[in-house]
């Protein structure tokens, strides 16, 4: 399965050299690609000086617009399936066999590298916005997804066709839930995942608040609005 990792970076000069050189060090066998999203820090200028594959968005699009440019680039090179990677060292490429295995064993749309197949969700504040995501997903598709804001993610080559094409969709877990509902099959992996070590998340307690509200009447309410494009 000819697979590419697709890794959205914004401000992570303290990360990506990390990241990268072990992906390229420790893991040859899968191709890579950094789209830097319109960092204001020197994370371009790390990726050109070490000759990284490298997509240099002038602009800040989000994470959605980033992973989006990666699965054009993608479908252009003819990948059969795409790796989202974070820049920030958390995912850990040990996995990233272990979920192409699930895929073609399960022949699965979307494989979701998660922390809680076999591990327990912790109860605490932080993961409040994680059981109301599960919650609300399982009410609205009838199905559990254990880790819905894993944003490990490997997409096959149909995801890849319509990840690329259709601006709605963004690697976040409203879509998920969408194409869950819509008949698209998931699975999920047992992984575990690093701390940040270097730089700042996005995801303030503010911010974190924010989005898990938004995730939620999203999945709840916005989703039964949203089309499929026939692929």
């Amino acid at each position: 399965m000819k697979t590419l990792i697709v890794i959205p970076a914004y401000n992570e000069k303290d990360n990506i050299e990390r990241v990268v050189d072990n992906l390229i060090e420790n893991y040859p066998q899968f191709d890579y690609v950094v789209v830097n999203d319109g960092s204001k820090d020197i994370t371009a200028d790390i990726c050109r000086e070490r000759g990284y594959n490298l997509i240099d968005l002038p602009v800040n699009l989000g994470l959605a617009g980033a992973f989006q440019t990666g699965l054009r680039y993608a479908k252009l090179h003819g990948y059969d399936a795409v790796l989202q990677f974070d820049a920030d060292g958390q995912h850990l490429p040990d996995y990233i066999q272990p979920m192409i295995d699930k895929m073609k064993e399960t022949n699965s749309d979307i494989v979701i590298g998660s922390r809680f197949v076999t591990v327990k969700k912790p109860k605490s504040m932080r993961m409040v916005g994680s059981y109301l995501i599960s919650w609300a997903m399982t009410l609205t598709t009838g199905k559990r997804i254990c880790d819905p804001t894993s944003g490990m993610r490997l997409f096959n080559r149909k995801m890849i066709k319509e990840f690329a094409l259709d601006a709605n969709f963004a690697p976040e877990p409203d879509t998920i839930s969408f194409l869950l509902r819509n008949g698209a099959t998931i699975s999920e992996v047992q992984v575990q995942m690093a701390d940040r070590t270097a730089g700042e998340s996005y995801l303030n307690p503010y911010n974190a608040a924010k989005y898990m509200f938004k995730m939620g009447v999203s999945i709840i309410l916005i989703q039964w609005f949203r089309k499929r494009k026939e692929s």
